[in-house]
């Protein structure tokens, strides 16, 4: 029974083709490893012809700047208004003034018939960074044995070239007015875990955004 699980659990890793995360970099099969930033998203509609012109000059710059390939992943997910509604219910309940708990039952009732007609989906936005043990030429791609290990050298290659890469692509994403974020570890276990099990997101999201990506810049 023990072998039987431990032979399943090996099959699962390896069609998600991670090996391991090591602080901030996700560590994948062949010898790649990979960093992903979490950004901020921005109402594009709401802006001015002016400030919209500006930013696809600016999203132009950046994706021109780029001397390395970047995934893009779009993550789509029903929005879960339920609790939302609970408290509006309990904010009526407690309303003192009629006119102001018959205005929240309004409300409320808009925003649940809202939900019926359109679906309501809340967007995350990512940029997965990659590394190939190639890039340290022969000896760092005999490096990747023993990647497990924090101290290895290929991890230690990995995060020296991703950090390198962050850096610049979050200073470019701050020229654009957008806020990033480098998921850290527990953040990154809590995305993979939504990415394959959570069954209601929807199918923008990429279907091979963990596996190895060509390393020569050809695909932004």
């Amino acid at each position: 029974m023990a072998k039987s699980a431990q032979k399943k659990a090996n099959s699962t890793q390896r069609f998600i083709e991670i090996v391991d995360i090591v602080d901030d970099i996700v560590i994948l099969h062949g010898g790649y490893a990979c960093l992903v930033v979490k950004v901020q998203a921005t109402n594009f509609a709401l802006l001015s012809p002016e400030e919209q012109d500006a930013m696809i000059y600016a999203y132009a710059g950046l994706l021109n700047s780029l001397s390395y390939s970047i995934q893009i992943v779009i993550r789509s997910k029903r929005f879960n208004v339920s609790s939302y509604l609970k408290q509006l219910e309990k904010e009526r309940q407690l309303a003192k003034n009629p006119v102001f708990a018959n205005q929240i039952a309004q409300y409320r009732d808009f925003v649940a018939a809202l939900v019926k007609i359109n679906t309501i989906l809340d967007k995350q936005f990512y940029i997965v960074i990659y590394y190939s043990s190639l890039e340290s030429g022969l000896s760092g791609a005999k490096s990747q044995i023993g990647v497990s290990s924090s101290q290895s050298l290929f991890v230690v290659g990995a995060k020296a070239s991703l950090h390198s890469k962050a850096e610049g692509l979050t200073n470019q994403l701050q020229r654009l007015n957008l806020k990033s974020e480098v998921l850290g570890k527990e953040k990154l276990i809590k995305f993979y875990y939504d990415v394959f099990n959570d069954v209601n997101i929807d199918s923008q999201q990429s279907d091979n955004f963990a596996g190895p990506q060509p390393t020569d810049g050809g695909n932004k």
